[in-house]
């Protein structure tokens, strides 16, 4: 956005990864003689696991400062030799069909977890395991018992993970953002955001498609059933709720990743979250509202709009602020006085994030998107879907991460993970 465009505050309308059976015995590069991570002179070694449309649009559109990518992992052989193709430098990447073997015989640093929603904790688990330092997509979890475990072994490996949460590192996202959180418009006491889609169960309709020849379906499926394949499984999965949380665009834990990301950025609740939620209507896209112990109310009514506007109007008792991607407007002008310049949408706009990732590698830093603020930020998206799925009030801890006295909402923090892809206990 070059120009700031004017809206109405009062309009409330407002890849796939291989994985085996058994765990290898990675060995952390800190037990060798190298160090365990690099120098600030060294090129920093990048790998990325699940090479679909996200992990190309990375490579082919943003920035890896003072890195290389040297291999990359897909159980899918055909996107592989795709990326090898189609990106510039591609045919210089050493190719896998399993990440594991490409941690066993690539001497990395970092590793770009880009798979589906359903494989990512697990890859990322092996990753630290492996001793190295995880960017990973978002939405972080499939279910929100995956991330705490994350978090832990995140912190008992000593690793740096970051989110794909890009306008965590945009500027003027961190401006807007440390204004709401430091009262420049006063108590906020509601936040509106987009009525985000969720995610449908996937009902074959017809006779299974042969699996192709160079697929691995037994590591795509990962710790889901080991169902027969269906073109439309692999290549739409983010639409069903066996695989994520509703990733299509407008779906909740696709773009609604980054709005619900934004509320906790400004609302400075990173290591905490809503203490309950409600439907508003019956129906499986009912508007839902989420309060805080602050008593701060966040509304799930907005309308899609369009992908630069995701985030969230933060309304407080001396103004109002919305937060979109790469930009904010306020009925307080003066509050712009000192913002940084727009990020405009689109190729590029995650490069602030990349580099500040891989500037974290190199100081061990927490980054901007850490591991808790990923889990946290993708635990009110999980909450949504429960909400809708039950269609009454519940009660949730942040703390404990349970729901307060209601065993069947809690028997859907987890699911039964398929055996061989259990999560590794690490910390």
């Amino acid at each position: 956005m070059n120009t700031m465009r004017r809206r109405s505050f009062l309009k409330q309308a407002a890849w796939t990864a291989s994985a085996a059976v058994a765990l290898p015995q990675f060995v952390a590069r800190e037990v060798f003689a190298a160090p365990g991570r690099p120098g600030a002179n060294d090129r920093i070694q990048v790998g990325f696991i699940g090479l679909g449309g996200r992990a190309r649009w990375i490579l082919k559109n943003e920035a890896l400062p003072g890195a290389e990518v040297v291999a990359i992992a897909d159980c899918y052989q055909t996107r592989l030799k795709e990326a090898a193709s189609q990106i510039p430098g591609g045919d210089k990447w050493r190719q896998h069909t399993s990440y594991q073997k490409m941690f066993e015989q690539e001497k990395l640093d970092v590793v770009f977890v880009e798979t589906t929603t359903h494989a990512r904790v697990l890859a990322c688990m092996h990753a630290l395991q492996a001793g190295l330092d995880v960017y990973a997509e978002k939405p972080l979890t499939l279910t929100i018992a995956e991330g705490r475990p994350l978090v832990k072994a995140v912190r008992h490996t000593k690793r740096i993970l970051t989110t794909g949460s890009q306008q965590r590192s945009m500027p003027i996202n961190r401006y807007a953002s440390k204004l709401v959180r430091e009262g420049a418009i006063g108590k906020i006491h509601t936040v509106i955001a987009c009525n985000f889609e969720g995610p449908k169960t996937f009902t074959p309709k017809l006779d299974p498609d042969p699996v192709p020849a160079d697929l691995n379906w037994d590591a795509w499926c990962n710790q889901t059933a080991l169902r027969p394949y269906y073109r439309e499984v692999q290549f739409r999965w983010s639409n069903w709720e066996e695989y994520d949380g509703g990733g299509q665009v407008w779906g909740v834990s696709g773009w609604g990743t980054h709005s619900l990301d934004q509320v906790q950025c400004a609302l400075g609740t990173d290591d905490t979250g809503p203490v309950e939620i409600w439907p508003e209507e019956a129906g499986p896209r009912c508007r839902v509202t989420l309060r805080y112990a602050s008593g701060t109310l966040l509304k799930l009514e907005g309308k899609n709009r369009q992908h630069e506007d995701l985030g969230a109007i933060f309304v407080g008792d001396k103004g109002r602020i919305e937060i979109v991607r790469g930009n904010f407007i306020t009925d307080r002008e003066e509050l712009r006085k000192d913002a940084p310049p727009p990020t405009p949408e689109g190729p590029k706009e995650a490069i602030p994030h990349i580099e500040n990732f891989l500037q974290c590698v190199r100081t061990r830093q927490l980054p901007n998107a850490d591991v808790e603020i990923g889990h946290r930020a993708t635990t009110l998206c999980h909450l949504v879907n429960i909400c809708r799925k039950l269609q009454r009030k519940l009660k949730w801890d942040p703390q404990a991460e349970q729901f307060a006295g209601d065993e069947e909402a809690n028997r859907l923090l987890a699911r039964p993970r398929r055996q061989g892809y259990e999560l590794p206990i690490i910390g």
